[in-house]
């Protein structure tokens, strides 16, 4: 029986659930590409595409198809049985609030988690309905023990265990980087024959990741098995790289064969058969990019600040000759004339001049709609002075810059891990949007509460295209916030971030411990931040920024959920007081 009366409810829910996901999009997903884009292993534009396939495809192809109908399990479901609508009343105010919520942090800069959020938002509706005791704060088993996967001290557990097993782990793996291949002689040899043990392990763990937090689809292994198959699959891969990508990397890298393209990695091993390596033409700028350009180091920001001071005063000739001396030798002629460079070119282009009605201006508008969002630089950005960031440029002093040629070994295993923690975020996190919005589409059809709702394809879909147009219109925003202003990014640091994320996750999986993906990739930031050596390579006025927004986001969300409801719920209903009225 569907419930006509209530689709009004049905309406401002579908409207609400949309915000909802492009919100996930547009701050969720930065947890996946921001470390890529941030060590210049990938383009902004480049990212955004990846994103796209990722996130979609999870979303839809393995995503949730059965959601629990509070996927939280904060509120007793069983408090509504006799009054179904009111617990789609509930939902509807769910997502309002998560929504609401999401939006003013993605726009102030947050990045927080979208699952607490439409926690926040349950939480919040079950006291505006059921007061504090209809609200599971600390769930237990039959045999009395404490359930952490269940009521509100999940929340609280995820402040501690998410980033501190994720910086521990994205540390370990950064320092093995850093002392077997980064800091040894002939850097990029050692890291080339490392490469097939990275994509194995890389491998293996991705693979552990897609059995254990997988979406909606049934891995028919036993668990004797499971172990032989992660590590087989691992090692096949591994295989792969070694027989195809390696002498690719070897002959670019090592050789500097500036003739070899992406298509010569087909070629596998007969690349090492090519004979030695002609001159490259006067205009050719090289396969292995400087990953550290625009970042200073002590030295050549002093000597640029000193020029800049010393222009100020007058006193620029004088000056310059001084400064030079210092930085003799080094690269800094090159940095301090970024300003110089030529000017990056915007998709969108200047605004034509003309009426707003004419075709050369409404085309400028349509592009400014569907082309602002990525038409972004977010690693220039990132250096800009705020409030929040603080002297970003002085914070990248504190950090080591390391041989080109080795970090460019890891754009590979680091685009890697970010396509497959994408992929997974997508099969998982999209039911924080689509597994209320289906519990408001269940009980509208059928005027009951379902134990777990069906979830057609096209709510698999709505959700998922929701995050890929929150990705593209507002993704930049929180990119620019977890990127290089938390700490320095380059492949090596990414790669080891990503990796360290996806192993908490893991094992928080497999432990059945409450974790998120926001959480997890800013403990690894830290973590390897601090493997500078120097607690000034790390941001920690942006990292408290991000930790208050963790903080607020239950309260917040619950905040505006519970008054919602509360209102709603208590408020006078108009029947009873005209029928009222009439009998006086």
């Amino acid at each position: 029986m569907v419930l006509h009366q209530y689709d009004y409810l049905f309406a401002v829910g579908t409207i609400f659930a949309f915000l909802d996901a492009w919100n996930i999009g547009a701050n969720d997903v930065a947890n996946s590409w921001a470390s890529s884009v941030s060590s210049r292993s990938l383009t902004y534009v480049q990212a955004m595409l990846g994103a796209t396939v990722m996130e979609f495809t999870g979303a839809l192809g393995v995503g949730g198809r059965v959601a629990d109908t509070i996927r939280t399990k904060v509120v007793a479901v069983n408090s509504f049985q006799s009054e179904p609508a009111l617990l789609m009343l509930g939902m509807v105010c769910a997502v309002m609030a998560s929504s609401i919520y999401l939006t003013f942090a993605t726009r102030f800069g947050f990045p927080v988690s979208t699952t607490h959020s439409i926690l926040g938002g349950v939480l919040g509706m079950g006291i505006g309905a059921l007061g504090s005791s209809g609200v599971t704060w600390v769930g237990y088993k039959k045999d009395g023990s404490v359930d952490i996967k269940q009521g509100v001290v999940q929340v609280f557990l995820a402040w501690i265990i998410a980033p501190v097993l994720s910086g521990i782990f994205a540390s370990v793996v950064f320092l093995f980087t850093k002392y077997a291949v980064l800091l040894r002689s002939n850097p990029a040899m050692k890291g080339l024959v490392l490469v097939p043990f990275y994509f194995w392990l890389t491998g293996s763990l991705i693979t552990m990741l897609l059995i254990w937090k997988g979406g909606d689809y049934t891995v028919n292994l036993h668990d004797a098995q499971i172990p032989g198959v992660i590590v087989a699959a691992g090692a096949a891969w591994g295989l792969l790289i070694a027989l195809f990508l390696v002498p690719w990397m070897y002959r670019v890298v090592i050789k500097e064969d500036w003739q070899l393209t992406g298509w010569h990695i087909f070629q596998g091993p007969l690349l090492l058969r090519r004979g030695e390596v002609p001159p490259p033409p006067a205009n050719f700028k090289g396969i292995v990019r400087n990953f550290y350009e625009g970042h200073l180091t002590k030295e050549e920001l002093d000597a640029r600040r000193a020029r800049q001071a010393a222009a100020v005063t007058g006193d620029v000739e004088g000056q310059h000759s001084t400064d030079e001396k210092k930085v003799a030798g080094s690269e800094s002629s090159i940095h301090d004339d970024l300003d110089a460079a030529a000017p990056r070119k915007s998709l969108i282009g200047p605004k034509p001049d003309g009426p707003w009605y004419s075709g050369s201006v409404l085309f400028w508008y349509v592009k400014w709609a569907f082309l602002r969002g990525v038409d972004q630089d977010v690693v220039s950005s990132q250096s800009e002075k705020s409030v929040v960031a603080g002297d970003v440029e002085e914070m990248h002093t504190h950090s080591v810059h390391y041989d080109n040629r080795a970090e460019f070994l890891y754009t590979f295993l680091q685009v890697m891990t970010a396509a497959a923690a994408s992929f997974t975020h997508g099969a998982n996190d999209v039911a924080n949007a689509i597994g209320p919005y289906a519990s408001i589409y269940q009980i509208w059809q059928t005027n009951a509460i379902p134990s777990k709702a069906k979830v057609p394809t096209w709510i698999l879909a709505f959700g998922g295209v929701g995050i890929v147009v929150g990705l593209w219109t507002y993704g930049y925003h929180i990119m620019r916030n977890l990127g290089n202003r938390v700490t320095l990014m380059s492949p090596s640091r990414g790669f080891s971030m990503e990796l360290g994320s996806v192993i908490t996750v893991i094992m928080a999986t497999r432990l059945e411990l409450p974790v998120s993906t926001t959480q997890c990739i800013t403990g690894a930031i830290v973590g390897v931040g601090l493997c500078n050596g120097d607690w000034r390579a790390i941001n920690w006025r942006m990292v408290a920024w991000i930790y208050l927004g963790w903080f607020i986001t239950v309260p917040c969300a619950g905040l505006i959920s519970g008054i919602l409801m509360g209102f709603i719920t208590y408020s006078p209903h108009w029947p009873s007081v005209a029928r009222a009225v009439t009998k006086a």
